[in-house]
């Protein structure tokens, strides 16, 4: 399975949608995919420290990079932020920089699947998004998959 699966495709946007909601609401118009990161930040350090945080987002940063050039400009500072995002935030178009973050974060997302498994990875996303749908994904086989009706 690819890292950047559809399902981890169609995760990612649904957090990305979900963060620039909340972003939208308080007035904050950072990058979505800045947001994001930044918010699985404690829940991933906790877990595989500060150095195991960095590591996750630098090896999610080149795999991304692969699939969207543009994303080649950006870094990962030694605290693990990204740093980058904003120079470039502004020569893009908004679909760009919206397929841009959605590849970063399906590859840290099947990442995060890849080393501690479905389960914890829904749940620590659970708790730094309390209130976001995850319902309807179904834990299957090794993959993410949203329900079918």
């Amino acid at each position: 399975m690819s890292r950047g699966s559809p399902q981890m495709r169609s995760f990612a946007k649904r957090l990305i949608t979900c963060e620039a909601d909340e972003s939208h609401s308080n007035n904050n118009h950072a990058p979505d995919v800045l947001n994001v990161c930044e918010k699985l930040r404690p829940q991933l350090a906790t877990l595989m420290g500060n150095a195991g945080f960095r590591a996750l987002v630098s090896r999610s940063l080149a795999l991304a990079s692969a699939e969207v050039p543009w994303l080649r400009a950006v870094q990962v500072k030694p605290d693990g932020s990204l740093e980058g995002l904003e120079e470039i935030h502004t020569q893009l178009s908004s679909d760009a920089r919206f397929v841009g973050r959605v590849a970063l974060l399906a590859q840290l997302l099947g990442l995060m699947v890849a080393f501690i498994g479905e389960n914890l990875t829904l749940r620590l996303v659970r708790e730094a998004w309390p209130k976001a749908l995850l319902n309807d994904l179904d834990l299957q086989e090794g993959t993410i998959n949203e329900k079918t009706n």
